[in-house]
């Protein structure tokens, strides 16, 4: 067993270089002000403040909660019914489905979202509507497997069970199917709320530049214009709204899964 956890090593020493190293960094970017031959160092509290106190900056954060929430809600509102659909095939069809919803996934998002732009170049739509396509066809996959993958964990007996007793489809699917799959709804919104959230190249492909969220304030502030103090300042506020959304899903999670019991 010793043995076999020296094989984590080479893990943790790249966990340490590309994901802790960084998110230090953008702590002390956050937390400092740019220097000069000097002084290389200065704790502030400006850059969060210059966030808040403009009122550019927070309505960004604001748009770009409520394109991840509007996304989220029309991939649950999508999700839920091909899920269902997919759970009652047999099982040669469920793997057929499985197959084709994911077979997308195996082509770059970048490569995918660019060729959304083409073809929404032939529809008349408007910014913001173009980025919601994107987003639902981006992230409706991992709304539809969660989903599934709850739906067919549940027990056929019991909807049998559900019949006998002398429930109708509605009432089963009500008091039987929808609280046993509400953990991979809950599953599925983490999973399409929190890219959403922090997307950045699919409003900027799809927005044309026009359609601002916070992800591309970050990376305008770290590539276009240098700023990495405010730029991780920003992407610190964003960490910490996605660990609360994380927090409040997992808890979400906990109180269906104790429900269901």
């Amino acid at each position: 067993m010793k043995g076999f956890s020296k094989m984590a090593y080479p893990y943790l020493v790249w966990m340490t270089i590309m994901i802790i190293a960084p998110m230090l960094m953008i702590v002390l970017y956050a937390f400092t002000a740019k220097g000069n031959s000097v002084l290389t160092f200065q704790m502030t509290l400006n850059n969060f403040a210059r966030f808040f106190q403009d009122g550019i900056f927070p309505g960004v954060l604001m748009r770009s909660l409520k394109m991840a929430i509007i996304t989220t809600i029309i991939c649950i509102l999508l999700g839920y019914p091909a899920a269902y659909v997919m759970a009652k095939m047999k099982p040669n069809s469920q793997a057929v489905m499985v197959l084709l919803i994911t077979l997308p996934m195996w082509i770059n998002v970048l490569v995918r979202t660019y060729a959304w732009r083409g073809l929404l170049g032939y529809v008349d739509l408007d910014t913001e509507m173009r980025v919601y396509v994107g987003m639902v066809y981006n992230f409706l996959p991992f709304m539809i497997l969660q989903v599934y993958t709850s739906l067919s964990k549940i027990d056929p007996s019991l909807i049998i069970a559900s019949h006998d007793l002398g429930a109708n489809n509605r009432e089963t699917f009500l008091r039987v199917i929808l609280p046993l799959s509400l953990s991979g709804v809950v599953s599925g919104i983490t999973l399409v709320f929190l890219p959403a959230v922090s997307s950045f190249f699919i409003p900027k492909f799809l927005g044309g530049g026009q359609y601002v969220l916070i992800g591309n304030l970050i990376e305008d502030y770290f590539i276009q214009t240098g700023d990495w103090n405010f730029g991780s300042a920003i992407s610190l506020i964003m960490a910490v709204i996605i660990l609360i959304s994380m927090y409040i899903m997992r808890k979400l999670d906990r109180e269906t899964a104790e429900e269901a019991e």
